[in-house]
């Protein structure tokens, strides 16, 4: 049997161009290996400029936002109830309360938006205490809701009318007596005697309930039509007939409408949890995006709710992972960075290559599973190892980055130089850009034994453009340090054509960590770091043993 469940395929947060991409190709991939399950393509913040122009370049739209992979309601099992409307019976609405084993009944208007909600105890109470002869007029309750409930038929007036004033009374005393006790307007239930209907009728009764299946006689008939009187016949006796017409009355006249506690499906599990065991109800409605009421969740459904199922590519940091990892199951990790803290509770397949792009491991992929790649895919794979090796110049970048590169640019048909050229434009037009903007859009955050600190990156192939936002965030650097547990801020402004990086630092004992990783003069907040380009392979390593030193 397909799991119809979603699983998703996620980047890292703050997504480069190899993440988003590696993302797209690896979903296009299980979804073609795998035709009983959905995958789906998701990204984890939001994308830059170098990557937003590739996904323009070849046509692909970008991967939907997703920031937690916690459990939601949607995930629990929703107990699904039946279409239930307001005037509905007490009656009816039990019974479908009890053919469906539901102790909360939610009650819907057409177009299935929640009006009001009804318990087993709702019905129990009204049933047991409410004593009140004026309880169906009260109700306005329909004629043929009254028939339905004593198993009987509207024999004369108009069965879609409503009982709306009067009393219940039973017939029982001879027909003087209870000439005496009969007011106008009351329903009142009766056995096959023609006199006593007849002086009922001129006594002003609105409703009459003949037991027994009594026959309406032609003159009983020709008084109620002309005195507008309803007759309803029942093959139940007197007693049973007295004990169930109070079930007639509408479900809306006692379902709860005020303070309602409901959940929506997107709302995650550790936020409703405490407000279940607060209000220990048997059931709460479910609401959809679109406002309809979907069933009922109850508490004992915490238990057997479904993880989210992810796939986890370009990472294997849990602090580059989306929000709330821990509460997923982690099916794959695709990564060929070194190994990080996330931690499964079971065997996962990971897949960890020392080559400088997970997109040059997708392509692998392809080959081995004997599927072609579409243009499209071609595309974005080259482009991401291009942005990840810069262009082949990246200490990390592989012989089988290179020959990937080549083989998918072949297949989007694109000139590597010249595309790359107007790729790396396209992501380090940082004119219009917020420091914010420019520090985030591709920052990592790395805890080691003695110091957590963050690494922000930008590459440019204008050292013009590079200076002129060096001011801007160093100023913002002072603002960061010291967020999220980070005590120390660097930021790399590496000149693609120079090979080069303006390693800027910011935090307690960055200055020395920055001097003792590198062998260089570091003053004023910044140091000159020739031939180091790779965040990876150059600068977290030597900024670690660093750091171990200290």
């Amino acid at each position: 049997m397909a799991d119809n469940r979603k699983i998703y395929v996620i980047g890292h947060k703050n997504p480069d161009t190899d993440s988003i991409c590696s993302a797209i190709a690896y979903a296009d991939i299980k979804n073609r290996i795998d035709s009983k399950r959905r995958y789906q393509a998701k990204r984890a913040g939001q994308i830059n400029g170098e990557t937003e122009y590739v996904l323009n370049r070849f046509g692909v739209d970008v991967p939907g936002y997703i920031n937690d992979v916690g459990t939601q309601v949607k995930d629990m099992e929703i107990r699904q109830s039946p279409d239930v409307y307001s005037y509905y019976s007490i009656k009816k609405a039990w019974n479908i309360m009890r053919e469906n084993n539901i102790v909360t009944l939610p009650i819907r208007d057409k177009e299935g938006r929640l009006e009001g909600l009804v318990t087993v105890g709702d019905i129990a109470k009204t049933y047991m205490e409410n004593a009140d002869s004026h309880m169906m007029a009260m109700a306005r309750t329909q004629y043929q809701s009254i028939a339905d409930t004593i198993e009987g038929k509207v024999e004369v007036g108009n069965s879609h009318g409503y009982f709306i004033k009067g009393r219940v009374i039973i017939a029982a005393a001879q027909t003087d007596v209870m000439a005496q006790y009969l007011e106008a307007d009351d329903l009142v239930i009766m056995a096959n005697r023609e006199e006593d209907h007849c002086r009922a009728i001129e006594g002003g009764a609105s409703c009459l309930v003949l037991c027994l299946d009594s026959q309406v006689t032609d003159k009983v008939r020709k008084l109620a039509e002309a005195a507008d009187c309803i007759i309803i016949t029942s093959p139940l006796d007197t007693f049973t007939v007295a004990r169930l017409i109070n079930q007639s009355i509408p479900v809306r006249s006692i379902m709860k409408t005020d303070n309602l506690i409901t959940f929506h499906t997107e709302d995650y599990t550790d936020a409703i949890k405490d407000v279940m065991v607060k209000h220990r109800h048997r059931a709460f409605p479910v609401i959809s995006k679109k406002g309809k009421c979907l069933g009922t969740i109850s508490r004992r459904n915490l238990l057997g709710m479904r993880k989210k199922q992810v796939i986890l590519v370009d990472h294997n940091e849990k602090n580059q992972a989306v929000d709330n990892i821990e509460n997923a199951e982690i099916l794959e990790i695709i990564d060929h960075h070194r190994l990080g803290s996330l931690e499964t509770i079971k065997p996962v397949m990971f897949r960890n290559e020392p080559v400088g792009c997970t997109a040059t491991i997708m392509y692998r992929i392809y080959q081995e599973n004997h599927q072609e790649i579409s243009q499209q895919i071609a595309g974005l794979l080259c482009a991401a190892i291009i942005s990840d090796t810069l262009m082949f110049r990246s200490p990390t970048c592989t012989l089988a980055d290179k020959m990937a590169a080549g083989a998918l640019a072949l297949i989007a048909d694109i000139d590597i130089e010249k595309f790359a050229a107007e790729m790396f434009k396209a992501g380090s037009d940082l004119k219009n850009k917020s420091p914010e903007e420019i520090f985030y859009q591709d920052y990592k955050k790395f805890i080691t034994e003695n110091v957590t600190f963050g690494v922000g990156q930008i590459t440019s192939m204008s050292s013009e453009e590079l200076t002129e936002v060096k001011a801007r965030i160093m100023t913002f650097m002072e603002t960061e340090c010291g967020r999220n547990g980070v005590s120390q801020v660097y930021f790399m402004l590496t000149n693609i054509m120079e090979e080069s990086t303006e390693l800027l630092y910011y935090g307690v004992d960055s200055e020395r960590m920055a001097k003792d990783a590198f062998g260089v003069e570091a003053h004023d907040g910044y140091c000159i770091l020739p031939g180091v380009v790779s965040r990876k392979k150059q600068l977290i390593p030597g900024l670690i043993e660093a750091s171990q030193e200290a």
